[in-house]
């Protein structure tokens, strides 16, 4: 949101009541607004990569939507590593965000973002969008995202 958040809720209404003001008011951060556009522009680079260079989220890249993502892995001492992944899209105006943490699931480029990127998806388009993206959700389906 460049700047701004809403407090955080599960429920948005009940029945046919308008939602609770609470959840209606836009909350400031103190950081200048200015220094969004750069990161914003690396999140687009983990999943669309640049220079030449594939993006370790490109497993959540979408055809028609700019999607923006951080990959991460969470280091585990008893097992494989945890596979962490966050996400909005569009890059312009975003409708939905999403945070994916796979226990033992490995690097966040893999299982994490594979998973992020079917979320958003179904969110935006309801289902898969096209044939080639169907190794994705196979991929997931199989859970075999260590190696």
């Amino acid at each position: 949101n460049r700047g701004y958040y809403y407090t955080p809720h599960l429920v948005k209404k009940i029945g046919d009541k308008e939602a609770l003001e609470e959840y209606k008011t836009k909350h400031y951060t103190k950081i200048d607004p200015k220094h969004y556009d750069v990161v914003i522009e690396g999140m687009q680079r983990v999943i669309n990569g640049g220079g030449g260079q594939i993006g370790t989220g490109f497993r959540s890249q979408l055809d028609s939507i700019i999607v923006c993502g951080k990959t991460g892995t969470s280091q585990n001492p008893h097992g494989e590593d945890h596979s962490v992944f966050i996400a909005f899209a569009p890059k312009e105006n975003p409708t939905i965000a999403v945070s994916v943490y796979v226990e033992n699931g490995g690097q966040g480029a893999r299982a994490a973002s594979s998973i992020a990127g079917l979320m958003i998806e179904k969110y935006l388009y309801g289902g898969p969008t096209n044939k080639r993206r169907q190794w994705i959700e196979d991929y997931v389906l199989r859970n075999d995202f260590i190696y």
